[in-house]
């Protein structure tokens, strides 16, 4: 008789007992406890939740191939859940070659993070026409925040009415909230505690995560997509929970003249080349120092500083932090030039100006999201 296969319910890897390093490990006593109680949790995601600390486990590329064709055979409503403080480098740009027919819901998650008088009607207009521009046909939109239950009973009811018996599948990269999106909605619905690990480290869930709907169809939760292109992927744990921001951020405005720049912890540049006198208003977490100073020796600035006075990168991670490459942009018309992963700034005036970041970062222009 085949001995049945039990999943952790924080990250959906199959548990076994016998190969401490392997995905899914959990010790034998834990296991036996676990069976009884109901509360299965694989070693990994107990340490996650109860002491938050990560242990490493990579998925295959394989393994992620195969969960990618899981959703494409399916007949299915899709979930892209997306973050509206890094909304370009949040959206999957293959999603609807990869679903196929399916619908899209986007879910511009953590917009309490952004200030308190933006209006949620502008943001939500600017995410409805980017998304045209770019080719998405979306089922509909929605601005929420998983961590104060904003609009989480629209969201639910919209997906209840329209998967019509489908599976749902909850989709997006690492660190959008995805998992702590779900555990909003399953409060909601009377779940009393959290059944999916949450934490600020990328790619916590490791598996599908399916939650019945009923008989016929699941609620999955999906591993994040990590993207080398964001900050987050050249940082420590430690640095990660810096950058990231979790708590309504304070816009920071700096008069600048040419031959100034502004440092962005130790991990960007900017530099004012070019123009008028103007504010450039900085939106990244209230965690990162900006430090404003003359252009003239900020590559040797950078050197001597950076880990101590310019961090992020922590002085043990700058020897093999990338260096900083430079991009110019001459500026027409009020934009954001948006550093993956990490923030933005927002440029009112005609100039000419430069964003110093590690080669592999995404950076964008786009139109002024506030």
């Amino acid at each position: 008789m085949t001995e049945e296969v039990l999943y952790c319910i924080g990250c959906g890897a199959s548990l076994q007992t016998d190969q401490p390093k392997e995905r899914g490990y959990t010790p034998k006593s834990a296991y036996d406890k676990g069976v009884e109680s109901g509360d299965l949790y694989c070693q990994r995601c107990f340490k996650l939740r109860h002491y938050n600390q990560l242990e490493k486990v990579q998925m295959t590329p394989a393994e992620f191939r195969q969960i990618l064709h899981e959703i494409s055979e399916d007949d299915a409503l899709i979930v892209n859940v997306i973050d509206i403080f890094d909304v370009q480098s949040t959206i999957i740009p293959a999603l609807e070659r990869l679903v196929g027919n399916n619908d899209i819901v986007f879910v511009a998650n953590k917009v309490d993070l952004l200030p308190s008088d933006v209006k949620s009607s502008k943001i939500e207009a600017w995410l409805r026409k980017y998304l045209k521009d770019q080719g998405f046909k979306a089922r509909n939109v929605f601005l929420t925040s998983a961590v104060k239950n904003k609009a989480i009973d629209d969201l639910f009811s919209f997906i209840d009415q329209h998967r019509k018996g489908r599976n749902v599948y909850i989709v997006g990269v690492s660190n959008v909230g995805k998992s702590t999106l779900i555990n909003s909605m399953l409060r909601a619905q009377g779940f009393s505690d959290s059944v999916i690990t949450t934490s600020q480290f990328p790619g916590t869930t490791l598996d599908l995560i399916k939650i019945p709907f009923d008989e016929a169809s699941d609620l999955i939760d999906t591993p994040g997509i990590l993207k080398d292109s964001q900050m987050t992927t050249l940082l420590d744990y430690k640095s990660i929970e810096q950058i990231l921001p979790q708590k309504r951020i304070k816009p920071r405005t700096f008069q600048l003249n040419p031959g100034q720049s502004l440092f962005l912890g130790g991990m960007a540049r900017f530099d004012y080349l070019e123009g008028a006198k103007q504010g450039v208003t900085v939106y990244l977490s209230n965690q990162v120092d900006i430090h404003r100073r003359k252009t003239e020796g900020s590559d040797e600035f950078l050197a001597k500083h950076q880990g101590d006075l310019l961090t992020p990168p922590s002085a043990s991670e700058v020897e093999r932090f990338p260096d900083l490459v430079s991009q110019v942009y001459t500026i027409k018309e009020p934009c954001d030039l948006v550093i993956a992963g990490l923030g933005w700034l927002s440029i009112k005036k005609p100039g000419k100006v430069a964003i110093y970041a590690p080669k592999a970062v995404d950076i964008f222009q786009r139109k002024p999201l506030i």
